[in-house]
């Protein structure tokens, strides 16, 4: 039985450096025993599954007989508890990337990362061909201060190669003690020779939510899912409508870059926007377990026009959101084609043994599509600069291993409401456009181009009358 929907659905690992964005839905499960799990396997057999029965238990001889030849013959001692770990390890990761198996600790440091406050880099990572590339660096993070990129690959820390290194194991050199130093070898897409990176680690506390005021358009910027995220917004919206003299004509929704988080709280952020209706929907292997989530909630804008912008790195929740927004129509989409992550893991946790992230369902946009593997495609498409990186960067269709997409009703036709100055906004920056900067807000192309698209929406809406 479900116990709580905790779905995440970004950032895995925490410790400042995450496997992710792969916590695709996290459904928070009370576990049993895996021994109680195969007696009831066993009790199904004997009921009508002699032959498939025979085949697990000569299977589990088998994984007996090498368990036993492993530890008696292996070059150096090991411990079972290390044989058993790598091998569940090596049983959840290699159906899909999302699924994983988790130590006490690693299950620990991510119940720390969803309350926002976590030691180590702050990098989104995940496995790709055995390598180790780079999602996206948080915001504020000594990862985003050292200027670490989307689509980075690791090569090494301190000194030493990861070539054949696991993900966990990756992740697990990258944290440390706060304050203590650390050195990434660095190959980036564009650039032709390898590069290190020196960062500090530190105690990471997520700024999930920052906002700005342009006139009386409002700017919040959503970093992450966790459990504060809908109460920052509102409180970053209330402050903007002061600000701005008691109320804002528009709002730019920034999820670039945003890996996921609590589904829970992806809900609720569509509830401060979306009145009524279907947010999103899962669909399980079983029919039982399949859920559908709805709007309940009042619009905190009282209808003003609302720009979202995506990218590659925006995954999970934050597709969520984006996707349920623009399958209500309630906002236009800019930017770049978002990650394609569109999968739902249940944590089981196992006490005194870590816990389990398992693939169990996946999840659908209010029209039925399912984004997995083909994102959340933007109504007016806009890079970030005039270099298309997209092919270099992490997606979820070019993972090992990616579960299909299936049951969806495909991409969402093109919107024939746009307004009109959607047509003259160029898809890329001119050849002078300056280097972006992260301080200097008229250096993001992006969200100028967005700024553009908001300022005619709410022309058309104040021509057109209340």
């Amino acid at each position: 039985m479900k116990l709580r929907t905790g779905l995440l659905l970004g950032a895995a690992f925490a410790a400042g450096v995450a496997a992710g964005p792969d916590i695709g839905g996290l459904v928070w499960h009370r576990g049993g025993s895996l021994t109680a799990a195969l007696m009831a396997s066993a009790r199904a057999d004997e009921a009508g599954q002699a032959n498939a029965h025979a085949e697990t238990y000569r299977l589990l001889t088998l994984f007996g007989d090498v368990f036993e030849r492993v530890r008696a013959d292996y070059v150096e001692p090991v411990t079972d508890r290390t044989l058993i770990d790598n091998a569940l390890d090596g049983m959840l990761s290699g159906l899909d990337p999302h699924s994983a198996y988790m130590t006490e600790k690693q299950y620990a440091d991510m119940q720390v990362q969803t309350r926002g406050e976590f030691g180590g880099l702050g990098l989104e990572v995940t496995g790709e061909s055995g390598l180790i590339k780079v999602i996206t660096p948080m915001d504020g993070t000594p990862a985003a201060h050292a200027g670490m990129k989307p689509g980075d690959l690791i090569l090494s820390v301190n000194q030493k190669s990861t070539d054949g290194m696991s993900l966990n194991d990756a992740v697990d050199k990258m944290r440390g003690p706060p304050g203590s130093t650390i050195t990434l070898g660095i190959k980036r897409p564009g650039v032709a020779k390898p590069f290190d990176v020196s960062l500090k680690r530190e105690i990471i506390h997520l700024e999930t939510i920052k906002s700005a005021l342009y006139g009386k358009v409002g700017y919040i910027r959503i970093a992450q899912f966790d459990e504060e995220t809908d109460s920052g917004l509102r409180a970053a919206y209330a402050k903007l409508s002061k600000q701005a003299g008691g109320s804002l004509s528009g709002l730019v929704l920034d999820l670039r870059n945003d890996p996921g988080g609590l589904l829970e709280q992806a809900v609720d952020v569509c509830d401060d926007f979306i009145t009524s209706g279907e947010v999103v929907s899962t669909r399980s292997r079983h029919p039982q377990d399949s859920e559908r989530m709805n709007a309940h909630g009042a619009d905190i804008t009282d209808g003003a026009p609302i720009l979202v912008l995506i990218n590659q790195g925006t995954a999970s929740a934050s597709e969520i959101v984006s996707g349920a927004l623009q399958d209500h129509q309630r906002s236009v989409t800019l930017g770049q084609r978002s990650f394609g992550k569109g999968s739902v893991q249940t944590l089981i946790p196992f006490p005194g043994h870590g816990a389990i992230r398992l693939t169990t369902a996946r999840y659908y946009t209010p029209s039925g599509r399912s984004i997995q593997g083909l994102g959340i495609t933007p109504d007016i498409k806009v890079q970030e600069s005039r270099d298309d990186l997209a092919r270099f960067l992490p997606r979820e269709s070019n993972l090992d291993h990616t579960i299909t997409n299936q049951g969806g009703t495909g991409v969402a036709p093109p919107r024939a409401d746009l307004p009109a100055i959607a047509k003259t906004i160029p898809e890329k920056p001119p050849a002078n456009w300056p280097a972006f900067d992260p301080t200097k807000p008229s250096t993001d192309f992006q969200l100028q181009q967005g700024l553009k698209v908001i300022h005619a929406m709410i022309a058309e809406r104040q021509h057109a009358g209340p």
